[in-house]
Parts: C-alpha cells; structure tokens; sequence
C-alpha cells in the first residue's frame, strides 16, 4: 500500500512539473507579447510587466510577481489550517515561478506575429492543458484559487465557485482599463478555450459510445457480440409498461468505430429490437483505459 501510494506521489509531481512547464510556455509564448489578462496572478503579473516597462523604465518580470503574491497567500492559508494543508499546491506555485523564469529565456517563434485570435486560442489551448494536468494531480497553481479558500475559510457563506469567478473578473476587468476593450474581449475568448480544455482533460478525452439494446432475443445478440466483436454486454432486468411483459435490457460499451457493427448484428437477429445509443465521456476499465492518471 506504501508502494502504491508513493507512485501515485512521484505520478502527481510529474503531472505538475509537466504541466506548469507548459503552463509557463502559454503565458510566455502567447499571453504576455499580446498582453492578454485572463484573470489569476499572472494576469496581474502580465499588466505589472507591462505597466514597470512602460512608466518605471524597468522590468518586473512575470515569474517574480507570482512568486511575490503567492508566498504571503499561501503563508496566510497553512497559518489557518496548518502545514499539511495545500503541499502539492505549494509546490506548483513555486515551480510555476521558476517555470515561468526559464521558459522566459526560450526563443519565442510567434514573437513577429500580432494576430490576438490566434493568440488567445493556442495560448489558451497550452495554459488549458498545463493547468488540466495540475488538477490531475490534485493540486492547484495557487494565486486567485488559494485567495478564493483563505476567504472562504472567514467566510463560509460565500461559495468557492462565485468568489474564484469575482476575482477573476476583477482582474479581467483591471486589464480592460490597462489594455482596452479589444484585448479584453480577446482576454474572454482565450478563457473559454482554456475552460474547455481543461475540461476535456479533467472529464476525459477518451470518448466511446453507450448502446442501451431491448429485444426478445437477447441473450443471441450478448452472445453475438462477445464472439464477433469482442465486447462484453450487462443484462438489465426491464419491463415493458405497456405490455407488462419483463425482460432484459443489453448494454454494451464499444468505441466510436464499432458501433456500426453493433447495429448490424442487433439488426440482424432482431429487426424490431429497441436501440438507444449515447455518448460517453471516459470509460475505465479492461479494453479501455486502466488509470486516470496515465498521460494521454
């Protein structure tokens, strides 16, 4: 058990050295040359960078200004619920400043280009999948998620949800006066991608198909099934409301690419057999996929 619980460890610390790093790439590639604020302390550290350069005659660089509002966050969260609290996200916030200070040094190629559309959607796309593998990992980069718990903590009554998006909002909103209308609204677009991505990695990319089969011949079409496709079916006690009549339901799982097939031999035994087919969203299990944490 101590075995399996340390490779799951040394699997979640991977995830997140992995994903800050590419987390790092979106905001220093595509983020920070276009000036897009999309909320969270990079943002913020996106208009300091911006805002020294332009009226101080220095540079504040990104990585320094995560790293300065993170530590007091994440001082003020273990004070209130003690040093085990938030460890692995601990570790991302700092790593994601060092991160973010040498993917700085890197070359950027799309450096000439000012297209904000493409940068807000591949940026966004990078910074989606970077963040998607930290919260695979159980962990957070801190910043405006660590601001939302230590208020929470004071104040129960606000949900976590509604004050990640409030301050969030604040920050997309202090860009729009920092950089204007256009790449505020270029700023929300690059949020919606990074949410969908992250969604698709945290629900699954692994998409297969859920077919819901009433026949009377049943037990010929699981048995079809297991020999020519190579798929496993579960019977589901049923009855027919308006017959009255019992009897049972298939349900197979199989990939996109097989469902035709599954058709077929339903249509085959039984041309008046009931079939409802579904999308799935990740599937576990033998044929399918064995761990969640496996990178894909």
């Amino acid at each position: 058990m101590d075995k399996l619980k340390c490779n799951k460890e040394l699997k979640d610390y991977l995830l997140i050295l992995i994903g800050t790093t590419i987390l790092a790439l979106g905001i220093n590639l595509f983020l920070a040359p276009s000036t897009l604020v999309t909320g969270g302390v990079t943002g913020i550290a996106i208009m300091v960078e911006y805002l020294s350069e332009t009226y101080l005659n220095m540079t504040i660089p990104i990585w320094l200004t995560n790293f300065a509002i993170n530590i007091p966050l994440f001082a003020i969260a273990i004070k209130q619920r003690g040093i085990s609290f938030g460890k692995k996200s601990l570790f991302s916030a700092i790593y994601l400043s060092f991160a973010l200070w040498y993917t700085g040094f890197i070359p950027n190629p799309f450096a000439a280009e000012s297209d904000l559309l493409l940068a807000a959607i591949f940026g966004g796309a990078l910074i989606g999948v970077g963040l998607g593998f930290v919260l695979r990992a159980s962990a957070t980069t801190g910043g405006t998620d660590m601001l939302a718990t230590i208020i929470k903590y004071k104040h129960n009554k606000f949900p976590i949800s509604k004050l990640i998006m409030l301050v969030d909002s604040t920050i997309i909103i202090m860009g729009f006066f920092a950089f204007g209308a256009r790449k505020a609204m270029y700023a929300v677009i690059c949020v919606y991608v990074i949410s969908k991505v992250v969604n698709s990695l945290l629900e699954g990319m692994h998409f297969a198909i859920a077919a819901f089969i009433i026949s009377d011949k049943s037990d010929e079409i699981a048995k079809e099934l297991i020999q020519n496709i190579k798929r496993g079916a579960t019977g589901i006690k049923a009855k027919g409301m308006y017959t009255k009549k019992d009897k049972d339901m298939l349900f197979v799982v199989v990939s996109k690419k097989e469902i035709h097939s599954v058709r077929q031999v339903v249509k085959n035994i039984d041309e008046k057999a009931f079939i409802t087919i579904t999308d799935v969203r990740e599937v576990l299990g033998e044929g399918f996929i064995e761990d969640t944490n496996v990178l894909v």
